[in-house]
């Protein structure tokens, strides 16, 4: 970011604009905006010093516009062609971030909550994906959405884009690789840093577009061939802006640190060392956040959950509490991480490493036989892992008896482990949780790191385990902080918006189930109608479209429940190595426990809105980059495979063609109608489906066709595939039959 601020709530923002600038003895943030209150019309810098009695001298008046320039951030106030401020508020004026769309038209994602604002392709024209802009309403669009005209932009996004160099009748630009930024960014001669055309490049950005003219700027670093071993990452790294350099401070703060924990450290705590905590992680992990135990207590388990303190060692306001918040997540890529704290802290002094002591902050909980927490205490320990396990390793000597003989020496605390989580599930599936298990793809790659193959991952036994036992910790973590009424950020998540809704009624209803209408949708409806498709054999394309009609998940202060986990509470307490609101919730834990109350906490309400909005667009951001870099890698694969036929299913009806999804690699491209067959294609909506006015063949959400890869374009990511032979002619599929009684599954 050019400036990044993450300033979007009102009273968040003055309460930082006023300490940013009280040291220069300049009046407040609400000081001055009374004063522009009281002006009642636009006024000058020098107007203004008057109003609010700040000395005619260059530093005072210099400090006074920076103090402007950071209520302009935070959407408080505009700064007219005239070099005059004004209140946004009374300018009839709608601050908010821009959010693109590789069609040219965007939305304006309002600071203050409110329905999002349409963007015509014409507004778009100044305007970067991420970039903060005061918009006035003008109207609705077609679909009855208010719609918008950019009246200033407040704060850039980008200083610099990754893209492809271009070279075409004697003009060089660079074309970005953020689908988000359809605009190209012209390079004035001996710009291009000796980079040839088709090459990938960061180019510093010099002038920022305007409505009748694109951007321009200089190439300050040639990449290489778009191609080329780990570039994916590279690119999405550049593309969507993701931290990945360590300030020097941060840097030195993490190399003081020692690489032991010290003694005196270790005072006052519980002492936990000979307790057999474990980490179970995959079997590529290098962080350990977490360690658990079971055992077996009054009608019931002790369950504890070990999970680092970071807390202890990184500091609110410090160079590496900046560096991890500005971060706010770590971000995985296939053969790569960026994480959110330096290696010496996240794979070192607080990792949960075997044999090592280590701090942690544990959730001690009772569950019992019926699957419910019954009690539950935070407390500050230290520890020492008695192993580092792996899912794999875990599962085989659940499901066979059979492991290596350290793991076979804390089987017992393993087997109470997976009966406790038995009983965890089954609380589960009452209260209606969806619980879903859409592989991820795993990526292969030979010595040179070429992608050689894709295979889908899915959750074994161990992995469903840790999830059930950290869902329960957050949800003791969430308790904790609500009773004693601490700021915090809860993971909150709320159910589809009523047009995703109406559209899963209709994919639904093609194998004849029925989601109820006339009232609010519960998560034990949806969990019903999935629930009926059990043992039909497209159960996994149904979990996706579900999924994919769910609303995301966000990071709020103000907790509202969790819809897919049927939660009335819910916060991230379990990873605060690799994401910042789990570190908040320590630090607010941690508050409780040595001071009893908020009283002197670092955090008020409106910080909390405001790393609420951080965090969720950082979570945002990082999955936007790894989903891109899996899609070129997954296109860098099927170029070596253009021709090769494949089996697949059909996952999305449009009326150019259908998606098709491979079965065997789980990679998904579009058949053209131009390619399903020498007749005319009809769209039914309701049905979705694509029939044939001839032959009346019927290509419909889930169908099995046969295709081969027809082409691949790596720079716009899209994989074209031609139809070979239908396996199944879809209209209506068969329903699955009502299952009667439920039968217990080892998930």
């Amino acid at each position: 970011m050019v400036q990044e601020t993450g300033l979007s709530r009102r009273s968040g923002s003055r309460r930082r604009a006023g300490r940013t600038r009280r040291e220069a003895d300049v009046p407040a943030a609400e000081q001055v905006l009374a004063a522009l209150e009281r002006e009642g019309a636009p006024a000058t810098l020098e107007r203004l010093a008057e109003q609010v009695e700040v000395a005619a001298e260059p530093q005072a008046l210099a400090a006074l516009e920076a103090q402007l320039a950071g209520l302009i951030r935070a959407g408080e106030v505009l700064r007219n062609r005239r070099d005059e401020y004004l209140l946004v508020r009374k300018a009839d004026l709608v601050p908010g971030r821009v959010q693109g769309h590789r069609d040219g038209f965007g939305f304006l994602i309002p600071d203050h909550g409110d329905q999002d604002i349409f963007l015509p392709a014409r507004q778009m024209r100044r305007l970067f994906d991420g970039d903060r802009a005061a918009v006035q309403v003008r109207g609705q669009d077609r679909q009855g959405r208010p719609m918008g005209s950019v009246m200033e932009v407040l704060e850039r996004a980008h200083s610099e884009l990754v893209g492809r160099l271009h070279r075409e009748s004697g003009v060089t630009y660079v074309v970005p690789d953020n689908p988000r930024i359809p605009h190209h960014v012209v390079i004035p001669r001996g710009g291009h840093g000796g980079a040839q055309a088709g090459e990938a490049v960061l180019v510093g950005i010099e002038e920022y577009p305007e409505e009748h003219r694109l951007a321009i700027g200089r190439v300050s670093r040639v990449l290489g061939s778009p191609g080329a071993p780990g570039m994916e990452v590279e690119m999405a790294v550049h593309a969507f802006a993701l931290p990945h350099e360590w300030p020097e401070e941060a840097l030195a703060e993490a190399e003081a640190m020692p690489q032991r924990v010290p003694t005196a450290a270790k005072q006052g705590r519980v002492d936990l060392r000979e307790l057999p905590l474990v980490t179970i992680d995959g079997a590529d992990a290098r962080d350990f956040d977490d360690a658990v135990y079971c055992e077996p207590a009054d009608d019931g388990w002790r369950i504890l959950v070990a999970i680092a303190d970071v807390s202890h060692y990184v500091r609110p306001g410090s160079p590496l509490d900046q560096e991890a918040q500005r971060r706010g997540t770590s971000v995985y890529f296939p053969n790569r991480v960026i994480p959110m704290l330096p290696e010496a802290l996240s794979n070192g002094l607080c990792s949960l490493n075997p044999q090592v002591d280590r701090l942690c902050m544990v959730c001690d909980m009772h569950l019992g036989r019926d699957g419910k927490v019954t009690g539950s205490e935070f407390y500050s320990a230290v520890m020492r892992s008695a192993a580092r396990l792996t899912y794999d390793d875990v599962t085989t000597l659940l499901e066979t008896g059979r492991g290596r003989p350290a793991l076979q020496r804390l089987a017992g605390p393993l087997r109470e482990l997976h009966a406790a989580w038995e009983a965890l599930i089954a609380a589960r599936r009452r209260r209606g949780a969806l619980d879903f298990d859409v592989p991820e793809v795993a990526f292969d790659f030979d010595e040179h790191g070429h992608v050689t193959g894709l295979s889908p991952r899915h959750r074994g036994v161990a992995h469903r385990i840790i999830e059930e036992c950290m869902i329960a910790a957050n949800v003791e973590a969430a308790r904790f902080l609500r009773h004693h009424r601490m700021p915090t950020l809860y993971r909150v998540h709320e159910g589809p918006a009523d047009e995703k809704l109406e559209e899963l009624r209709l994919f639904l209803a093609t194998f004849e189930v029925k989601l109820p209408k006339g009232q609010t949708l519960k998560p034990r409806d949806l969990y019903r109608a999935v629930e009926r498709l059990h043992d039909h054999p497209e159960r996994e394309l149904v979990e996706m479209v579900v999924l994919r009609s769910m609303q995301a998940a966000v990071y709020r202060p103000r907790n509202i429940g969790h819809f897919g986990l049927a939660l009335p509470g819910y916060a991230h307490f379990t990873s605060p190595i690799r994401r910042y609101p789990d570190l908040l919730v320590h630090r607010g834990i941690r508050q409780v426990l040595e001071h009893g109350s908020a009283k002197g906490f670092a955090y008020a309400m409106p910080d909390m809105e405001r790393l609420g909005d951080l965090t969720s667009r950082a979570e945002r951001r990082a999955d936007e980059a790894t989903w891109d870099a899996h899609d070129r890698l997954k296109c860098e694969f099927m170029q070596d495979h253009i021709g090769t036929e494949y089996d697949g299913v059909i996952t999305g009806v449009m009326p150019f063609g259908v998606f098709v999804r491979l079965s065997e690699v789980h990679v998904e491209g579009l058949v053209h109608v131009s390619y399903l067959g020498k007749e005319y294609f009809r769209h039914d909506p309701v049905r979705r489906a694509l029939v044939g006015e001839r032959s009346g063949t019927v290509f419909g959400l889930t169908g099995h066709v046969r295709v081969r890869v027809l082409r691949v374009n790596l720079e716009d990511r899209k994989i074209d595939f031609e139809l070979v032979e239908v396996a199944e002619s879809v209209d209506t599929p068969e329903p699955a039959p009502a299952r009667k009684g439920r039968r217990r599954r080892r998930r």
